[in-house]
């Protein structure tokens, strides 16, 4: 819950920062009842007192709060390279480079763990589903990003803990709190308010150089549509030049004569 709070303050920091987003106010109200509707989670949460606490949970704070930042300057940077870069080429550095991390990562910090999986279907099908999942989650981040944007992305996963609450309840037969419902809805309601809200507003720059393009169209589809008019422009044109030519002629010979 402190992972889905603190990386989306940090990616409307980061997209207003280096992407130079701007939000309107309905956005930004959306954003807020997001974060309302995950605090009734953590309020609702009424067995936690069932739960073993941690040896530091200082330090283990401070851990999730680095990775959350981390995490929120990795969905920037994704989101910028998708709207300026190849998506396909994107992805598959994202998959090459992620093995590559993930095996180095599980060599060194997880090795006594692999050794003691004793592998059969049972064991084996998780995985497999876990890597499927993780297949279409980052396969659809990109689509994601491209037309909604990180900040869009990271209330969307506000609503993961709500899919665990669901999955307690179906799967594991266990009881929740009825606020947990009421948080689900809250939080659903707050992505519909960002989702409808006015579109962020594009760079002043990129407009204008938008409308000059549109203006050059413009007149050059008008100058298609009326030929007679281009003529006309063009044949005046060539008068003024014969007439300046007539002009430089005439001072030479009056130069020559004076000489004389």
């Amino acid at each position: 819950m402190l992972l889905d709070c603190w990386s989306i303050p940090c990616v409307l920091l980061f997209t207003w920062f280096f992407l130079k987003t701007k939000y309107r106010f309905k956005k930004l109200v959306g954003v807020v009842i997001c974060i309302a509707g995950l605090v009734i989670v953590i309020f609702s949460d009424v067995h936690s007192a069932d739960r073993a606490s941690g040896s530091n949970p200082i330090k283990g704070d401070l851990l999730v709060i680095a990775g959350a930042t981390l995490y929120a300057v990795s969905n920037v940077g994704e989101e910028f390279f998708v709207k300026s870069a190849d998506r396909v080429e994107l992805m598959s550095f994202l998959g090459i480079f992620g093995a590559i991390v993930s095996a180095v990562q599980i060599s060194i910090l997880e090795r006594s763990e692999l050794k003691s999986i004793h592998w059969s279907a049972g064991a084996a099908l998780p995985f497999v589903g876990f890597s499927v999942a993780m297949f279409l989650f980052y396969s659809g981040v990109p689509i994601l990003l491209k037309i909604s944007g990180s900040t869009m992305l990271n209330l969307s996963l506000l609503t993961s803990d709500m899919w665990a609450v669901l999955i307690r309840i179906f799967a594991y037969h266990e009881k929740v709190d009825w606020m947990y419902f009421v948080a689900f809805a809250v939080v659903t309601a707050g992505l519909i308010v960002y989702s409808v809200g006015d579109k962020m507003e594009e760079n002043p720059a990129e407009v204008g150089d938008e409308e000059v393009e549109q203006s050059k169209h413009f007149d050059e589809e008008a100058g298609m549509s009326n030929p007679d008019h281009n003529f006309a422009s063009s044949s005046a044109v060539e008068k003024d030049e014969l007439a300046s030519n007539d002009d430089l002629k005439k001072e030479r010979r009056k130069k020559i004569l004076t000489k004389k």
